[in-house]
């Protein structure tokens, strides 16, 4: 239990938490945008529900990586603006967990009631109860690899003017194996076809981006604090 208490990783989730609970506007706006994207494609397509099935793994993980986004910009910024990010820094606390337990507040705050509301909205394209399963599965896979990717992209355009336009620029292609992979995944369950392979590939992009993700944004941080 001592650990718990004193671990500058769940520290720094608990401190981005509390400041999140603060903040309550930010989680609504994020969710809202979610779930506003998601239902306006179906009112544009109209009621062809063979390609509401086909379009549905598609739109829900462009809403979600869309709704990971808007929070981005904000994930370093504050910290940086009131000094807490330069004390961070200078502490004797590991710099790294402590970006890590911010990646993760992040994505507790973002990417998780995605992951919980995307089953809702894939009711309303007529997705069977197994795809809404896999749909579920694949976010709660693939949406910590946005946040973890895009802390990267927040860390290089932390300070820069303009770094809104340009942490889209920088991330958004790198978000294209997580979207390929986890709407992959619904659309071959749809398709009959198994969706282990699209979900082994998404699960080795997570590992990945949680070796080098907090690694890399330290280090940019660190460049960027200089």
């Amino acid at each position: 239990m001592t650990f718990l208490h004193t671990s500058p990783f769940i520290l720094a989730i608990r401190r981005d938490l509390l400041l999140a609970a603060r903040h309550k506007t930010e989680i609504v706006t994020a969710l809202f945008f979610f779930v506003i994207v998601v239902n306006l494609l179906p009112l544009g397509i109209g009621p062809d529900t063979d390609l509401l099935r086909k379009i549905a793994p598609g739109a829900l993980w462009i809403g979600a990586l869309l709704a990971t986004l808007l929070g981005l910009q904000r994930l370093f910024a504050p910290d940086h603006a009131d000094g807490t990010l330069e004390q961070m820094a200078l502490s004797p606390q590991s710099f790294t967990l402590l970006i890590a337990g911010k990646i993760v507040a992040h994505w507790l705050v973002s990417g998780l009631p995605v992951v919980l509301m995307a089953p809702i909205l894939g009711v309303q394209f007529d997705l069977p109860g197994r795809s809404l399963g896999l749909l579920m599965l694949s976010l709660l896979l693939g949406t910590p690899i946005l946040s973890l990717i895009g802390a990267v992209g927040a860390a290089l355009t932390l300070g820069v003017r303009g770094g809104g336009a340009l942490l889209s620029l920088l991330i958004l292609p790198l978000y294209i194996p997580a979207l390929i992979f986890g709407a992959g995944a619904v659309e071959a369950d749809l398709a009959g076809l198994g969706a282990e392979g699209h979900l082994s590939l998404l699960g080795a992009v997570l590992v990945v981006s949680l070796f080098f993700a907090p690694w890399a944004s330290t280090a940019a941080l660190r460049v960027a604090l200089e």
